[in-house]
């Protein structure tokens, strides 16, 4: 029997980069382990993260809903549940995304340019988008797209 192959699985990552400058980029979590939960258990895919104390909030963002410019409170991974939205960072950068979408949002540290700081998001479409939102009590990194692979 062959071994399978390990998944990956598609984010987008939003960073500071050297300058201040917040930018986004798709990368992928490819560090995947075939392991059950427990010995009694299936095996299953697995992508264990870095422990750390973390913060999860249900987030129900409505129709027309824009934040204005601003930084992630701190590291965080937004699954969109529903409804779709979008995330623009300051080098002009625009993505939307829907339901089943990830993005890690670690634009901290950036430095206010043209009256622009971290991203600006919003909803898109006509209905709201609910999503789930795990900050994680993490240094935040400068200048390391993908950091999370």
């Amino acid at each position: 029997m062959s071994k399978p192959t390990p998944p990956t699985m598609s984010y987008w990552h939003v960073y500071t980069d050297k300058e201040g400058v917040s930018r986004q980029v798709k990368c992928a979590l490819s560090a995947f382990k075939f392991e059950g939960v427990d010995p009694h258990t299936a095996p299953q895919w697995n992508d264990k993260q870095e422990k750390s104390q973390a913060g999860v909030t249900f987030t129900v963002l409505p129709v027309g809903w824009v934040g204005e410019w601003h930084e992630n409170p701190r590291p965080q991974w937004i699954a969109i549940l529903s409804g779709r939205w979008f995330v623009e960072t300051m080098d002009g950068t625009r993505v939307e995304m829907g339901p089943g979408e990830l993005m890690m949002g670690e634009d901290q540290s950036t430095k206010e340019r043209d009256g622009k700081k971290g991203h600006l998001s919003g909803t898109v479409g006509d209905e709201p988008c609910t999503m789930i939102v795990t900050g994680l009590d993490v240094t935040p990194t400068i200048d390391q797209p993908g950091r999370f692979k």
